[in-house]
């Protein structure tokens, strides 16, 4: 007897400013997952107005109560959810508690992993404690930024540095500062975005990107991508509109490639985590490995990082996303 379809639903879409950048990684996971093998179906979110796409270019609307929907009038239920959001709520623990609540397995890590990594100020002072390099950073809450001491903060962090959002994507509301006076304005950019913003050291150097993803049956560190932008960062522009040269394989020796991997892999197993995570770092002069943050759901278009490492790993994604949906069966 031929085994009967899972029904997956590529969850996209979320309430943060990068809504539509998570449609766009969604039809990418569409185009790359076997549609021999499972029924896919996207489902966009937009506060409690969650639409599944329907095979005849309609809509219908899910049902919160236990992720169902209607389709040619019969019930429909999905097996598994991939979640592709980028910020809130598929990013930060709550989607995941959803998931929890209502029995569905899903592509990201578990609540606590979510929240701890969408937080870079608490992933960051989280694993200096596992001897992981993090950048200096100092933590400002909403209704502190008139009371914060500039001095204090330079003394900490010095210039140039970083002003981010703590709790969001990280490609709206991130300013490099290189003057004392732009730390206010800096910092309502960020507000406008998170009610936490974090005063980061900037750090020089080569940027790299490389993702990783474990089953029962294997652990798989993909090649790194080396990010080169004359951009001031790697901002919204840098990411979405071109404005950058990827190199993958990144162009480091074997020695560096080797302990980025190994490091990537620890701290995949620290954190605990679950599907496809891409961790971003600086690599400096004298070689040191310093984290910039944790991406828990990377982007997937097929010019995305890890569609571009899966594909220089001599991998197909279609089959590392069949491995990580099953892995959970």
């Amino acid at each position: 007897m031929k085994q009967q379809k899972r029904t997956i639903a590529i969850v996209c879409g979320g309430d943060s400013s990068e809504h539509d950048v998570s449609l766009r990684s969604a039809q990418g996971l569409y185009s790359f997952f076997d549609k021999e093998r499972y029924n896919v179906y996207l489902v966009d979110v937009k506060g409690t107005n969650w639409q599944v796409q329907l095979s005849d270019g309609t809509t219908s609307r899910i049902n919160l109560n236990d992720f169902s929907f209607k389709e040619n009038g019969k019930t429909c239920f999905f097996d598994y959810a991939y979640i592709t959001i980028h910020g809130t709520p598929g990013e930060n623990g709550i989607m995941q508690g959803y998931f929890d609540l209502v029995g569905i397995p899903y592509s990201t890590s578990s609540v606590l992993v979510e929240a701890m990594t969408f937080d870079k100020f608490v992933l960051n002072q989280y694993l200096r404690g596992y001897g992981v390099n993090v950048a200096e950073s100092v933590l400002v809450r909403r209704g502190q930024e008139h009371q914060i001491d500039k001095k204090a903060i330079i003394d900490i962090v010095g210039m140039p540095c970083f002003v981010k959002p703590a709790n969001d994507g990280s490609s709206f509301g991130v300013s490099k500062v290189k003057k004392p006076d732009q730390l206010a304005a800096a910092l309502r950019v960020a507000m406008m975005e998170s009610d936490e913003v974090m005063i980061e050291s900037f750090l020089e150097g080569t940027e790299i990107s490389i993702g990783c993803y474990k089953t029962k049956k294997k652990s798989v560190v993909f090649p790194a991508t080396e990010v080169v932008t004359q951009n001031e960062f790697f901002d919204y522009d840098a990411k979405y509109n071109g404005q950058v040269q990827e190199i993958t394989p990144a162009r480091l020796s074997e020695d560096t490639s080797k302990r980025v991997a190994e490091l990537t892999s620890r701290i995949y197993d620290i954190l605990h985590c679950n599907g496809i995570i891409r961790i971003d770092y600086i690599i400096s002069a004298d070689q040191k490995i310093s984290l910039l943050e944790i991406n828990t759901t990377p982007g997937m278009t097929a010019t995305s990082f890890i569609p571009q490492q899966v594909r220089a790993a001599g991998l197909n994604i279609s089959d590392v996303l069949t491995e990580i949906v099953e892995n959970q069966f």
